[in-house]
């Protein structure tokens, strides 16, 4: 009788990685030596971009994602300061749990509209194809009115008169000479909102972030990791003054306090 040899289960896809490597001698970061080239002798904007790039920045990219990271990493109470530090106030052990409470909170609204802003600004670049850069700015945000959606990078419930930091930025771009397409589709955006939108949209710091990002060569699938990164930052600083001057269970009982129970009375049986 023939005997019949088990099939050889196909190799599975070798997988890899470019970004670091770990041995006995130490850790390699994109080719360079941790330890000799880069502790010591790269700040840490730059550091984060090289490990997202894998090649050194330009000075003038550098700048203005720090710009960027001091803009968005700070603005009071927001909803992501009240949760981690009201988690930190339940887990007073688990500092990394009440920063990754924060960091959850980065969606379309808070924290991640740079990122849906970023994408309104490429399609409006792309409509150029058919038309003028006002046109297609006027074909864009009607689309997002008429659908009832909203206009990322515009309006903001405290800057009602414009967002200082977004004004800023884009000044920040000019001086670097790094200002290009995508503020330019930002400026256009903005002078046609008023067509479409009767109550009063300013620019925001979530709509100068992607525009001034990508103007200076910064890669646009990774445009929500910096408003998450200066978050963490912000976060640990709030964690640690928690810690000393707790108000998270403050913050809690006038959620409690502030809002109305409208359940119906329970029923005697």
């Amino acid at each position: 009788m023939t005997s019949v040899r088990p099939a050889t289960p196909p190799r599975a896809p070798a997988g890899h990685t470019a970004i670091a490597n770990v041995d006995i001698h130490g850790v390699s970061v994109h080719g360079k030596d941790l330890s000799q080239e880069l502790i010591g002798k790269i700040g840490f904007t730059n550091y984060f971009l090289f490990l997202l790039m894998g090649r050194q920045p330009d000075a003038k990219l550098v700048a203005i994602t720090d710009a960027c990271l001091v803009a968005i990493a700070e603005h009071g109470l927001v909803p992501s300061v009240q949760a981690a530090r009201m988690t930190l106030a339940a887990a007073p052990d688990a500092l990394q749990g009440a920063v990754a409470a924060g960091v959850l909170g980065c969606g379309s609204v808070i924290l991640g509209a740079s990122e849906t802003a970023g994408q309104m600004l490429a399609e409006v670049l792309a409509g150029r194809e058919a038309g003028t850069l006002a046109e297609s700015a006027h074909s864009v945000v009607r689309t997002l009115h008429q659908a009832r959606k909203p206009l990322p990078g515009f309006g903001h419930p405290t800057h009602k008169l414009g967002d200082p930091r977004a004004h800023r930025l884009l000044a920040v771009a000019r001086e670097l000479g790094v200002a290009g397409d995508h503020v330019a589709a930002l400026e256009a955006v903005a002078a046609v909102v008023p067509e479409h939108y009767s109550k009063p949209l300013p620019l925001n710091v979530s709509g100068a972030i992607p525009a001034v990002l990508l103007d200076a060569g910064y890669p646009t699938a990774a445009l929500k990791g910096v408003p998450m990164l200066a978050r963490v930052a912000s976060l640990i600083a709030h964690l640690h003054e928690e810690r000393r001057q707790p108000i998270g269970f403050i913050l809690a009982d006038a959620a409690q306090h502030a809002i109305t129970y409208t359940a119906a009375p329970a029923q005697a049986s």
